[in-house]
């Protein structure tokens, strides 16, 4: 029989009436339609059920789903997207599952697709990986044994003389967001300020890791500055990065592409008071709610701990070893050795600097234990150490 020459409800109808006809089995009406006995009989049971309305075509999806995510549920992760605009599904879920760990929640994949139904997800643009740098990133094993820090570019405020450039420090280890300060400017009398605090807060660290801009680095003498000095003094290592690879302190650069995002538009022209309102709530918000692959998906407050070394305002004494040598700095940057007047930087005035022979009349000149380059007595001058190095290397 042409079924597909005939409506459906149509050929449907003429069959019932074949087989209410009596004229031939249900067996005959069966052949002669190209269909199943069972098919007929169900038709058959459905037309003395309900009338040519039975005939109708009926949805075969299951009339229950167990595994289906409750409208609840489905709520509740929808709140905590909104609540979180820059949580993707697995962050959302990370929340949702510490929150409240008594509960059942779906997968991670589940909510993904019910934020993209929701418009909430964003397809992600793909990104052509870097490539591996030939140094990898060092000592960020342990808490407090290299902390992070730099500016998050420049936010315009509501002042258009003004800008924001917010200074963030991190423990590499915990990845534990420590401050998120705004300030007006990158000078060292306003960074001064917030390290103090930071390390009444916290402690001290064993080492900071910077670029190569102000306050933390300069041209001088070992790269330091008044900043940097005053970490030497404290026992702190100084370490930079080498210039033009951001990836060496990748860890702070992906905090700080974390935080454009959550909130870099309601940063820019804002005024200083709902700026560092943000920026407070980013910073507690990354430290306790945000969970970190890195972490085994946990958050830096539940890896961070306060430091050992506690922080005074008073600085320790300077000492060197036996086998070096102990010029005092005078106040136009000049050490005399050897008869000779050898100048090495302003920065150090008053300050002993150790002198250790390395090679024959070639002498490593240290602020405590920080190279500050070599000395050629038969050239009378101070080779600068570049020190744009990585934990526990050394160039010249």
């Amino acid at each position: 029989m042409p079924w597909k020459e005939t409506c459906e409800m149509d050929m449907k109808i003429q069959m019932i009436a074949e087989c209410l006809k009596g004229e031939h089995s249900v067996a005959d009406v069966a052949r002669a339609y190209g269909l199943a006995r069972k098919t007929v009989y169900k038709w058959l049971a459905r037309y003395e059920a309900e009338g040519a309305a039975g005939l109708e075509r009926r949805s075969h999806a299951p009339l229950h789903c167990p595994h289906a995510l409750a409208d609840e549920v489905a709520e509740r992760i929808l709140a905590v997207k909104r609540a979180h605009p820059s949580f993707g599904p697995r962050k959302v879920m990370d929340w949702l599952r510490r929150q409240h760990p008594e509960d059942t929640w779906p997968a991670d994949s589940t909510a993904g697709e019910l934020l993209k139904r929701a418009g909430l997800v964003k397809p992600r643009r793909y990104r052509r990986p870097y490539p591996a740098d030939p140094q990898p990133f060092e000592r960020g094993h342990r808490v407090h044994a290299l902390w992070s820090v730099d500016y998050k570019g420049q936010y315009p405020t509501s002042r258009s003389d003004q800008w924001c450039y917010p200074l963030t420090i991190t423990d590499n280890a915990s990845r534990y967001l420590l401050c998120c300060q705004g300030v007006s400017n990158t000078r060292h009398d306003r960074a001064r300020p917030i390290f103090e605090w930071v390390f009444q807060e916290y402690g001290l660290p064993d080492g900071i890791l910077s670029d190569n801009g102000s306050p933390f680095a300069s041209k001088a003498a070992g790269g330091l500055t008044r900043l940097s000095l005053w970490w030497v003094r404290l026992g702190i290592k100084v370490h930079r990065t080498r210039p033009g690879t951001p990836t060496q302190n990748a860890r702070h650069e992906r905090m700080h592409g974390t935080l454009n995002r959550a909130i870099g538009a309601q940063m820019r022209g804002a005024g200083p008071v709902r700026q560092q309102a943000l920026l407070t709530h980013f910073c507690h918000e990354f430290n306790h709610e945000r969970s970190h692959e890195g972490l085994d998906r946990q958050t830096p407050a539940s890896h961070f701990t306060a430091s050992t070394r506690p922080y005074t305002r008073c600085l320790p004494p300077i000492h060197y070893q036996d086998d070096q040598q102990v010029r005092s700095v005078r106040h136009n940057g000049e050490i005399k050795f050897k008869g000779r007047r050898i100048y090495v930087a302003e920065l150090l005035a008053t300050l002993p600097v150790g002198l250790r022979e390395v090679d024959n009349d070639r002498f490593e000149v240290r602020i405590c234990e920080h190279l500050l380059g070599y000395l050629d007595v038969g050239q009378g001058c101070l080779e600068k150490a570049t020190q744009w190095h990585l934990p526990g290397e050394e160039n010249v």
